[in-house]
């Protein structure tokens, strides 16, 4: 469908073949790809460490704890230079501040040795599962059953909390950590809390909760590091455990979640 548009917008109005052709390949636009790498230049900044070089240049709103450079920063030039001087370091010292999330560069908990992989490996697990082209149906049956038996076992243990999230269509991964964020916290919340599973159709987003470095929803991670860090701290033998679970599956607790983040539902509800 998407070729045959494109063979007909390119011919009944005569436009230029750029167009075309990227429409043809399946390709975004040229002068989006390029506002994209753009941008991900300016927010580069935010990542800066306080006493980063680079921070001499900058404004006096984005050059951290550094002083600034007596004569080639911004901050040393009057509002008639500023006017007429343009550049790559003027575009992302004013793009950096559209930014809403606070990005940490010098994450406490991000450091080798204090993360939480680092000190807690053994009571972190991920229960992956690949399927490849030849044998997914079996695959599949395999995961159901699977699925299925660690289901009854959890509900054996009255310690044990879980929760499901779906991220099968959220358009941003910061929507699932946060809701991987909300179960761990109110999980870990709860005294008589002592295993955590959490059922999801995302392991990036799952490996991404307990990643502390500078990524988008750093936020999240971090929360989820130092709810974990301190839980486990705590009592000894907790642990949590990240199951994926194919969202085509429509498996009973992670399809209830699918069915409470869908837009039908979420209208019905009433305002709280």
């Amino acid at each position: 469908m998407q070729c045959s548009a494109a063979l007909w917008i390119t011919g009944a109005f005569h436009t230029s073949p750029t167009g075309g052709v990227e429409a043809l390949a399946g390709l975004p636009p040229i002068n989006l790809l390029l506002r994209r790498l753009s941008e991900r230049a300016d927010y580069r900044f935010a990542t800066l460490t306080p006493t980063h070089p680079v921070r001499d240049f900058l404004s006096r709103f984005n050059c951290g704890t550094i002083a600034p450079h007596p004569s080639l920063s911004i901050q040393t030039m009057s509002e008639l230079e500023i006017f007429h001087t343009s550049g790559t370091l003027f575009e992302s010292d004013t793009n950096v501040l559209a930014l809403t999330e606070t990005l940490l560069p010098m994450n406490p908990l991000s450091r080798p040795g204090v993360r939480l992989m680092d000190r807690f490996a053994d009571q972190v697990h991920f229960d992956d599962c690949k399927t490849s082209r030849g044998k997914a149906d079996k695959k599949l049956k395999q995961r159901t059953k699977h699925l299925d038996k660690l289901q009854d076992k959890i509900s054996e243990n009255i310690g044990t909390y879980y929760a499901g999230t779906d991220a099968s269509k959220v358009t941003a991964p910061d929507a699932e950590l946060y809701a991987i964020r909300s179960a761990i916290v109110n999980a870990t919340s709860r005294d008589d809390c002592t295993d955590i599973f959490i059922f999801t159709d995302s392991m990036d987003s799952a490996r991404r909760a307990v990643d502390p470095s500078i990524h988008s929803g750093q936020g999240h991670s971090v929360a989820v590091c130092e709810a974990l860090q301190t839980w486990f701290t705590c009592k000894d033998g907790q642990s949590i455990t990240f199951v994926y679970v194919p969202s085509h599956l429509q498996w009973d607790l992670h399809y209830k979640a699918h069915e409470l983040g869908s837009p039908a539902k979420m209208a019905s509800q009433s305002p709280l």
